[in-house]
């Protein structure tokens, strides 16, 4: 698996990429974007749209990093609770983040279905219970989301339901979630990339961006083999937002998240395992997360990283598969791969302002299908002038991480691993 490429069974499923030219000279934008994941390639495809001229960086190849690897799952809400958000920032702040939770699944129905992009789109996601306090938490949320915010689509499952739906008896319950679902996250970050490019933007890979130099009625975005002149920058880089912007470095984390695809299932194991076929992620802070693919295949992620990478990353998460689906034990794992996964402190999505030209969104700590299509797209409203939607998230108060630019990540690394103790115990 060591020539597996970087995506994993996503590339290897999704064929031959377009291949764009790498920048090259001077070139003059309204707005350049750097970064070519959800976040980047929303906000392209919405500002060209709005008139604007759309010239787009990326470092690598569209989809490279997280946008395509990983669990391509569709969640509601944020990562933290309605009522978490409610106590924390008030109840009128609270909805208008739901909202936006809600505008950002409709955002990736919508685009998929309006440049019909193949993605292998299915409704569901599951959120499993690993014990019965994690039951009774679910079931608490369920209430909230029915009574408070009118959401309809979300019930509680018992351990017998969530079995059946599941093919598992390793769960206390599940809230079943007819408002989410999944998709294949790299052929649907490379349909943005097409739609994008199609209305008009321009996309340039292997182009990383350097540094962003503000001057009074510019901003120079310089990178290693040309620079962009534009009115406007949006930096949306997630996890790797700190290397352009330094100041930044405070309130982003790297952790690694890994992903395996098995071989194909034999047809009655595909009929046992998640025969509801839907998506699943439970409810551990180290959580495992898993679904179907189109091919048959199961695609399961468990366990994670803040140091060293593993040298067999297979190895690491298949234990965690097989203590869920031990059926599994003769099937072998074709793929493994993984990705870095920006987080916050709050467990937030970070947008804000490093100046009054110069934009930006990262953290989407693991929700970033729906969150970051939708991020880039209220990014492009905010530089084209209508903000209101840019304001509701800019307004989370972001946290930093302690310990300084020595002790921060042994610090955060230190935290993440007392979680994990946790889901042991």
């Amino acid at each position: 698996m060591s020539d597996d490429p970087p995506q994993g069974y996503y590339a290897a499923s999704a064929g031959p990429a377009r291949r764009r030219a790498a920048l090259a000279g001077e070139r003059q934008a309204d707005i350049c974007i750097v970064g070519g994941g959800y976040t980047g390639l929303s906000a392209a495809l919405r500002a060209v749209e709005a008139g604007a001229r759309v010239e787009l960086v990326e470092a690598h190849t569209i989809g490279f990093g997280a946008s395509g690897r990983n669990g391509g799952q569709i969640h509601t809400g944020l990562r933290k609770s309605q009522a978490q958000l409610e106590a924390w920032l008030g109840p009128v702040h609270a909805r208008d983040l739901w909202t936006l939770a809600q505008d950002a699944k409709a955002l990736v129905r919508a685009r998929i279905e309006t440049h019909r992009i193949a993605c292998a789109l299915k409704p569901g996601l599951v959120i499993a219970a690993h014990d019965l306090a994690a039951t009774r938490a679910l079931a608490s949320d369920t209430e909230h989301l029915a009574k408070a915010y009118g959401y309809s689509e979300i019930r509680m499952m018992d351990a017998s339901e969530t079995s059946e739906r599941l093919g598992t008896s390793v769960y206390s319950g599940g809230q079943f979630d007819g408002g989410g679902g999944h998709l294949h996250p790299l052929l649907f970050a490379r349909g943005l990339g097409d739609a994008a490019e199609a209305a008009g933007a321009v996309l340039w890979e292997n182009s990383p961006a350097l540094s962003i130099e503000t001057a009074r009625d510019r901003v120079n975005v310089c990178c290693a083999t040309g620079n962009i002149r534009a009115d406007r920058v949006v930096l949306a880089c997630d996890a790797s937002s700190a290397a352009i912007a330094p100041e930044l470095s405070p309130f982003v984390a790297h952790v690694e998240s890994f992903v395996t695809a098995t071989c194909p299932l034999p047809l009655d194991l595909a009929q046992r395992v998640i025969p509801s076929d839907v998506a699943v992620a439970d409810t551990r802070h180290v959580l495992d997360y898993y679904r179907k693919s189109i091919d048959g295949r199961l695609l399961f992620a468990g366990r994670e990283a803040y140091f060293r990478m593993p040298s067999d990353v297979a190895g690491l998460v298949r234990p965690r598969m097989l203590h869920v689906f031990p059926c599994l034990r003769d099937v072998p794992t074709q793929y493994a791969w993984s990705g870095t996964v920006g987080i916050t402190v709050t467990r937030m999505p970070h947008f804000g302002r490093l100046s009054e030209r110069v934009l930006f969104a990262h953290g989407y700590s693991g929700q970033g299908v729906a969150l970051a299509t939708l991020g880039g797209e209220v990014l492009a409203e905010a530089m084209l002038g209508r903000s209101e939607r840019f304001e509701v998230l800019a307004r989370v108060p972001p946290r930093a991480f302690p310990g300084g630019r020595l002790l921060r990540k042994p610090l955060v690394a230190a935290a993440l691993f007392a979680f994990k103790i946790a889901d042991a115990l």
